[in-house]
């Protein structure tokens, strides 16, 4: 019988990860998405908990990209707005 080593999110209980870094690096998203809602939602009181958890999830995987246009690359966001790529 063969053992194998899975990492479980400790935010996200239900997804298991085969690789310590890649459940880490989920946290840490998953970290910045609440963080982020919590702020969206606070600058802007009428959104749902669902739209600023959902908005606050997005920005967080898309954090380079927001960082980029933070930082006087506002044109980054372009990327967002195109359809992304199909998968080969």
């Amino acid at each position: 019988m063969a053992v194998e080593v899975v990492y479980r999110s400790s935010r996200d209980l239900e997804r298991l990860f085969m690789d310590k870094a890649e459940a880490d690096r989920h946290d840490k998203m998953l970290e910045l998405a609440e963080l982020l809602a919590e702020v969206l939602q606070k600058a802007v009181p009428s959104l749902s908990e669902q739209q600023v958890e959902e908005a606050g999830i997005y920005m967080a995987k898309n954090r380079d990209v927001f960082a980029r246009a933070f930082k006087s690359q506002p044109d980054a966001l372009s990327e967002l707005l195109s359809p992304p790529a199909p998968a080969e």
